[in-house]
């Protein structure tokens, strides 16, 4: 009697997952291309399939999901009574239009890429400042040293934001992008939501001294436009200046200490960049690809849909694997799986997003990995793995938590 392969499942716990997810996404891929994740929602993992989706005209509005459905019920059951709809005025991230339209364009002007090509003196300026920290032939922490703290000050100078405690911010904004994990604990949701309480209490401070001390910066741009009658309430501030504060540092970190290591386990690749330098903006885009620094996004239905010939109802929460989608033989081809900084159509990953959702801090997540890698290699003659990489747990963010470099 033949057996029947099993159709595969998502299954971030499996083991070895968080060191390597992407034999697990090809599997999905060949034999499960719309699967059933852990709490009974479906993942799309094709290229042609998620790129469809992302901008299909789908919802991101979680107050749109069916009551009672799969997320729902899951997100009650880790939250209690305040469920999927705890913010009760979402970040730009989480509407659709018009109320996305309307906060998108207010925040616009600060990333077109005249505005962030301005920056670019002060990015090199911060990375050579990190630069001279390290001292050569001693292995060093590049998250610590490069990843993090580039993008975090970069982001807070941009907006304006008053002197904060770095360290607490780190660990509030690492604590709540969990809720972007397919599930957490009820530990963790509980963790998320005292996290929750205490940045938003942060972003509150911030707009308010803000108030007090306006500036050529974007913080105080978002409150004149809300004084002028664009009708931004002060929740709806804190909301949109503590998206700008997270989204624009934890992604770029991973970028760039992912990117590295990748360079580092690659050293035909880096080699190839030292020789050409001018390849760097290129072999950005395929760090994107080959490991993206948001791993899934997502959307609901909001009517009756066909997907991959399966009937799904109104309401429904639909997971989309970027990072699947980035590896998907039938897009990229049968070298898919390999790190090539010349690949010649790298810029068409997903890892940023499709649609009116395309993440708006994408030029200035390139230019900070760009002069980041461009300084980093002019620098130092020779760069290398010291030790072992320790990945952040994380399912959606993930990224590396340490990585041990020398440099000489």
């Amino acid at each position: 009697m033949t057996e029947t392969a099993a159709t595969p499942e998502f299954n971030p716990f499996a083991p070895g997952f968080a060191e390597d997810p992407y034999p697990q996404y090809a599997a999905l891929r060949d034999g499960a291309p719309l699967a059933r994740t852990a709490i009974g929602t479906s993942m799309l993992s094709r290229y042609e399939d998620v790129t469809a989706l992302l901008r299909g005209g789908y919802s991101v509005d979680q107050r749109n999901l069916a009551p009672g459905g799969a997320l729902d019920t899951f997100q009650k059951q880790m939250y209690g009574d305040r469920g999927l709809r705890r913010n009760h005025s979402p970040s730009m991230l989480d509407l659709d239009a018009p109320d996305h339209t309307r906060l998108r364009k207010l925040v616009a002007k600060a990333f077109t890429p005249r505005a962030i090509d301005a920056l670019r003196p002060r990015i090199t300026a911060v990375v050579d400042d990190l630069l001279d920290a390290i001292v050569p032939g001693e292995p060093f922490d590049l998250v610590e040293a490069l990843a993090f703290p580039l993008p975090f000050t970069v982001i807070a100078e941009m907006l304006g934001t008053p002197p904060a405690d770095h360290e607490r911010i780190r660990e509030l904004s690492g604590t709540l992008v969990r809720q972007l994990e397919p599930v957490p604990s009820p530990e963790v949701a509980s963790a998320i939501l005292e996290a929750e309480q205490a940045i938003n209490a942060l972003g509150a401070e911030m707009v308010a001294w803000k108030r007090q001390n306006p500036a050529d910066d974007m913080l105080t741009a978002l409150i004149q436009a809300e004084e002028d009658g664009d009708r931004l309430t002060d929740t709806e501030l804190v909301s949109q200046t503590l998206l700008l504060y997270i989204a624009g540092h934890e992604t770029t970190v991973n970028l760039i200490s992912g990117g590295a290591y990748n360079l580092l386990r690659f050293p035909d690749q880096l080699a190839v960049l030292r020789e050409d330098p001018s390849l760097i903006p290129n072999a950005v885009e395929e760090m994107l690809r080959f490991d993206s620094p948001v791993q899934q996004s997502r959307r609901i239905t909001t009517g009756p849909a066909t997907i991959r010939g399966t009937e799904i109802g109104a309401g429904e929460f639909i997971s989309v694997s970027l990072a699947s989608a980035n590896r998907d033989e039938r897009f990229w081809g049968p070298d898919a799986n390999e790190f090539k900084v010349e690949r010649e159509n790298a810029r068409q990953h997903v890892s940023f997003g499709a649609g009116p959702h395309h993440c708006l801090g994408a030029y200035l997540a390139r230019l900070e990995a760009r002069v980041a890698f461009e300084r980093l290699l002019a620098r130092f003659g020779t760069l290398e793995l010291a030790g072992d990489v320790t990945w952040n747990g994380r399912i959606n963010l993930r990224g590396p938590a340490r990585l041990p470099v020398l440099a000489r």
